[in-house]
């Protein structure tokens, strides 16, 4: 069929509302319906994913900062992470399953902070790594992990010693379950964090009336924001991603499997990744390496090369988070993003923007509404992306500090992806550029390849010449 129009588009109720109807139909039933919510688009997807994962595992976000080894009271920082979960309700989720719909429920604050011990040749890092993997759903969405590393780190936080490191440093882990944040509550968990640990506040500093306001307010934010994913799924939104869609997935055929094999059994442990990093310099005089479009088409250009040889003409379809709290809604806490798609086809910069402009129009449809506008127009897309690109302004995300001393964040690799590649920018004084791979799915001799053709056009170079760190 045509997707041009929105004649093989369902009219009939949107996901948003049959999951709202089958919401409201289960919560009347509840024996404490006070303390249950559901759920938005984003947290929708997230714990399905979950449900496919091996064992179960969330999808986590972690930051991870250096400090200066006896920097960090592990008490005081258990009381204020007390603290912050008993002041915001999204730090308080549980997600459950009522009557076969999808619902988080409000429980008691709790705080998990604990110190992880290296197995014998063991880094801290690999010990870290090894402890998310490890994860398990039941238990509080916001934890903290604290590891002794063996020697000083290098600015990768890879645990190679740099002979200037003055000291021995110990590495902290804030982590979140995807399900309760988004790229917004970042920046405000590490702030509150840090002054909660300033302040010496614990859970009982917290007054009832503000507890209730804050639950008053997640409350509505959730409403409001399924309020504008119901106004997002209307037909002519629908026809526009399968518009969009179409004419990737015709030229996807059968795309090759060393680029889309991201399959996992639920027994089988995790794929190993590979990662490179680079900083690029930001001119003050240019902002073009930090335009969002800019970032898209570099990702796309890094996809193509990917692809390689196996799928001449195959256009790769990417996802990247966007969005945040409705216009009316509280500032609170929480996962108010969606993962937007895009088709990322060879274009001309100025073409690109003028498209990016027009999805960031319908960028609050969510995403399974998405595909299953594309699926209704007989497109044969299941809803895999071939990568994802985030982006973080650091300037709103200051590092966290303990008791008046800053934690260096490093990165630590290595982690499961969602996809067969994924690349992080974070813009700070530079550009930090990140790229990490499926090993299982992507050669490693393609991987460098597309990171150098990602930097290369970030920094406006010839393939090639853009430096790796």
């Amino acid at each position: 069929m045509d997707p041009s129009t929105t004649a093989g588009i369902r009219t009939g109720a949107s996901i948003t509302e049959q999951y709202l109807a089958r919401y409201e139909k289960a919560a009347a039933g509840a024996g404490d319906p006070a303390g249950l919510l559901p759920v938005t688009g984003a947290q929708r997807r997230f714990l399905l994913a979950r449900r496919l994962a091996p064992g179960g595992r969330p999808d986590v976000v972690p930051l991870f900062f250096a400090f200066p080894r006896g920097t960090v009271d592990v008490e005081r920082l258990r009381a204020a992470a007390g603290h912050l979960a008993a002041v915001h309700p999204a730090l308080r989720m549980r997600p459950e399953v009522l009557r076969g719909a999808p619902v988080q429920r409000l429980g008691a604050p709790a705080a998990q902070v604990e110190r992880v011990v290296p197995r014998p040749g063991e880094s801290a890092t690999a010990a870290l790594r090894r402890t998310l993997l490890e994860w398990s759903a039941e238990g509080p969405p916001f934890r903290l992990f604290l590891a002794d590393a063996h020697g000083p780190l290098g600015p990768q936080g890879d645990g190679a010693a740099l002979p200037s490191a003055a000291g021995a440093v110990e590495i902290l882990a804030l982590v979140l379950d995807h399900a309760v944040c988004d790229e917004q509550s970042l920046g405000r968990i590490s702030a509150d964090l840090a002054d909660a640990y300033e302040r010496r506040l614990g859970p009982d500093d917290v007054p009832p009336h503000r507890a209730a306001e804050e639950a008053a307010g997640y409350r509505e934010a959730v409403h409001l924001q399924l309020d504008a994913e119901k106004r997002a799924s209307r037909p002519e939104s629908l026809a526009y991603w399968a518009r969009r869609i179409a004419p990737a997935s015709a030229t996807a055929g059968g795309a090759p499997a060393s680029v889309t094999s991201t399959s996992t059994s639920r027994t089988q442990q995790p794929r190993p990744t590979g990662a490179l990093q680079t900083r690029l310099p930001i001119r003050a005089d240019d902002g073009r390496a930090t335009a969002f479009p800019v970032l898209l088409g570099a990702c796309g250009s890094a996809a193509r090369t990917l692809a390689g040889t196996e799928a001449p003409g195959r256009t790769p379809l990417l996802g990247y988070p966007w969005g945040g709290r409705p216009a009316a809604a509280p500032d609170v806490l929480g996962c108010f993003l969606n993962t937007v798609v895009h088709p990322a086809a060879p274009c001309a910069p100025d073409d690109l923007t003028t498209t990016w402009w027009d999805d960031l129009d319908h960028a609050d449809t969510p995403f399974d509404e998405v595909v299953r506008a594309a699926r209704s127009a007989a497109v044969p897309w299941t809803g895999r992306l071939d990568g994802l690109l985030t982006f973080e302004d650091l300037h709103r995300r200051p590092p966290l500090r303990l008791g008046g001393v800053p934690g260096r964040e490093v990165h630590i690799d290595g982690r499961p992806l969602q996809a067969p590649f994924a690349v992080s920018v974070s813009y700070g004084t530079d550009l930090l550029v990140r790229m990490a791979w499926d090993r299982d799915a992507v050669p490693d001799d393609r991987a460098h390849d597309a990171f150098a053709r990602l930097t290369a056009d970030l920094a406006g170079e010839p393939a090639g010449h853009a430096p790796l760190g």
